[in-house]
C-alpha cells in the first residue's frame, strides 16, 4: 500500500502541478517535477553528510522551499524527520541528544556541533553538479515504519513525541482524496507551520495527484491570499474569525457579502477546511452566506484525520462522518475513543512515564478525551474536553464549550475560555477581538447568553484580557487553541476577585 504513496512520491517524478512558497516580500514558484529533482539532490547532499536509513534529523525553521525539500529528501533516504516548532525548542546540543538527531536544520543563529544552517539546503538544492553523483540505495516503506516524529501543540507542560508510521499517512491521504478529489485545478493554501504533520500531507497529495499547492507563513497568509488565488484553504478557527472580521470591514466598499469575501479570498474557491480546535457555528454560517463553503472536521495528533464533513456529506454542528478506515466507540462517560486500521502509532516515543498508557489501549485504540456521540446517520458531535468539565459545590456538572461558544459568537470576542473559582460561579476571561474592548457588546452578549442557559450554567462575570489571546503571548497554541492553565495564571487574579470584570445583570 505505500509503495502507491509514499514510494511513488520518493521515485516518482511529477508531471503536472506547482507548488509555491509565500513570504512577506513575494512568492517562489517552482514546478513539481523541479521540486522533485532539488530534493533528489538534498537527499545526495545528506548522503554524503552521513545521513542513512534509519537516522533522524531535525527541522527547526519557519515554513519555505528548505523545508519541504528536506522532508522529502529524507522519505528518499528512509530516514525519519522531527519537525520542530519555533519558538518551542532552541536549536542547541541537548535538542540534538535529547531526540536523537544526527543533524539539526535550522534557520535560526547556532554554533552547536550537528547544527546545519538553512542556506546550505538552499544551495544544495541549487548544485547541478549533484545531479551526476549516484543515488543513494533504493528505500520501501513499510506500513509501520515511522517516517516523522510529530509533536503535540504543547498546551501543557513540554510537548509529546510521537512517530507517525507510513501506513496512518497513506490510510489518511486516500481517505481524503476519496471525498474531496483534489486534481488539476486545484491549488491547496498551507500556512500552518510545517512542523505540523498533517501541513506537510497537501505536498504529499500536490506530487500524488497533480494539482497545486502554496506554502506560506501565517504572517504573509492574507496578502498570499490574493496573489495565489487558491481553490482550497487549510486553516484553522482562529484564522477564519480573523478573515471575518477582515471581510466585515471591506463589506463597506464591497456591493455584497460574496464581492467583499473574494477581496480576501480571491475568486477560485472550491470550499475552505478548518479544524485542529472548535469552530464557533456563527463564524461557519457567515461564510456559507459568504458564497465560501465551510467543512469542519475532527481529529488528533495521536489519531489523524477521524471524521470530516464534505460537500457529499454535511450535517450542521458535526464534526463530519468518520472517514474509512477508521471507527469511533463512546464509553459509558461519553468520552470518544478512537479504533484505526492503521494507527499512528501505539505509544508516544518521547513522554513522561505513563503519558502512554493514559491514551492508548494495547491495540492502539486512542482515548481522546473529548466527550461526543454519533448520530442514527453515522454523523460525529463533539460537546467539549471531558478535563474542561466543570463540578459546582451543588454537584452539578457543566461542559464548558457550548457556553464558551454562546459568548464567542458576538464579533467583539475572539476568544472565551470559562474558569470556575471556588466551584461557585462561572467566570469568562474573555479575549477581545480588537482594543480597545468593546464592552457595551460584550455585556450584551453576556446577558443574551444568559438568558438561554439554566441557572447553573449563567456565567456571573467577564474578565477582558488587556492583551488578546496570542501565540507570542504564550496564551494560543501554533494552532490557536488557548492554553487553559496559563490563561488562568495570567488572569488569575482579576478571576478570584469577586469585584473585577463586567458582571451579569
Amino acid at each position: 500500500m505505500t509503495r502507491e504513496t509514499l514510494g511513488r512520491i520518493v521515485s516518482t517524478a511529477p508531471t503536472a502541478g506547482r507548488a509555491s512558497f509565500a513570504g512577506l516580500q513575494g512568492t517562489r514558484t517552482l514546478e513539481l517535477a523541479e521540486l522533485h529533482r532539488q530534493s533528489g539532490r538534498v537527499a545526495r547532499w545528506l548522503w554524503s553528510l552521513g545521513v542513512r536509513a534509519g537516522d533522524r534529523i531535525g527541522i527547526l525553521a519557519a515554513n519555505g522551499p528548505e523545508w519541504v525539500l528536506l522532508d522529502l529528501a529524507a522519505l528518499r533516504l528512509k530516514a525519519e524527520t522531527a519537525g520542530l516548532e519555533p519558538g518551542k525548542f532552541l536549536p542547541n546540543s541537548a535538542l540534538l541528544a535529547r531526540y536523537g538527531l544526527t543533524l539539526l536544520f535550522t534557520d535560526r543563529p547556532s554554533d552547536a556541533p550537528g547544527v546545519v544552517p538553512l542556506t546550505d539546503v538552499a544551495e544544495a538544492a541549487g548544485r547541478s553538479d549533484l545531479d551526476d553523483v549516484p543515488e543513494p540505495p533504493p528505500v520501501e516503506w513499510g506500513p509501520l515504519d515511522v517516517t516523522t516524529i510529530k509533536f503535540t501543540s504543547g498546551s501543557t507542560g513540554e510537548p509529546k513525541g510521537l512517530g507517525a508510521t507510513a501506513g496512518s499517512i497513506d490510510s489518511s491521504l486516500k481517505a481524503v482524496q476519496e471525498i474531496f478529489e483534489h486534481g488539476p485545478g486545484d491549488d491547496l493554501f498551507v500556512f500552518l507551520p510545517l512542523s505540523l504533520l498533517q501541513q506537510r500531507y497537501w505536498i504529499y497529495s500536490a506530487l500524488l495527484h497533480g494539482h497545486d499547492v502554496t506554502v506560506s507563513t501565517y504572517e504573509a497568509a492574507f496578502a498570499a491570499l490574493r496573489r495565489t488565488r487558491p481553490t482550497v484553504v487549510m486553516g484553522v478557527p482562529a484564522f477564519y474569525e480573523t478573515a471575518r472580521r477582515r471581510i466585515e470591514a471591506g463589506r463597506r466598499a464591497a456591493p455584497t457579502l460574496e464581492e467583499a469575501a473574494r477581496g480576501v479570498f480571491g475568486d477560485r474557491i472550491r470550499y475552505l477546511w478548518t479544524g485542529s480546535a472548535p469552530a464557533a457555528p456563527s463564524t461557519l454560517r457567515f461564510f456559507e452566506d459568504a458564497g465560501l463553503p465551510i467543512f469542519e472536521g475532527y481529529g488528533l495528533n495521536e489519531t489523524c484525520i477521524v471524521a470530516k464533513n464534505h460537500p457529499k456529506a454535511h450535517r450542521e454542528g458535526s464534526v463530519g462522518r468518520v472517514l474509512r478506515g477508521k471507527e469511533v466507540l463512546i464509553d459509558d462517560e461519553g468520552v470518544v475513543h478512537v479504533r484505526s486500521e492503521h494507527p499512528v502509532n501505539v505509544a508516544y516515543a518521547f513522554s513522561p512515564p505513563g503519558a502512554s498508557e493514559k491514551v492508548f489501549a494495547s491495540d492502539g485504540t486512542v482515548r481522546t478525551g473529548d466527550l461526543g456521540h454519533l448520530d442514527e446517520d453515522g454523523y460525529l458531535f463533539i460537546r467539549g474536553r471531558a478535563d474542561d468539565v466543570i463540578v459546582l459545590d451543588n454537584g452539578k456538572k457543566i461542559v464548558v464549550r457550548p457556553i464558551e461558544e454562546r459568548l464567542k459568537a458576538d464579533p467583539a470576542i475572539a476568544e472565551c475560555v470559562l474558569f470556575c473559582p471556588g466551584q461557585t460561579e462561572l467566570v469568562a476571561v474573555v479575549s477581545p477581538a480588537r482594543l480597545p474592548a468593546d464592552r457595551e457588546a460584550v455585556a450584551a452578549r453576556l446577558a443574551l447568553a444568559n438568558a438561554a442557559l439554566s441557572p447553573d450554567e449563567r456565567i456571573s462575570r467577564v474578565v477582558l484580557a488587556d492583551e488578546p489571546f496570542g501565540i507570542a503571548n504564550g496564551l494560543l497554541t501554533s494552532q490557536y487553541k488557548p492554553k487553559r492553565r496559563d490563561i488562568l495564571a495570567a488572569h488569575h487574579t482579576a478571576v478570584h476577585d469577586p469585584e473585577e470584570g463586567i458582571h451579569a445583570p
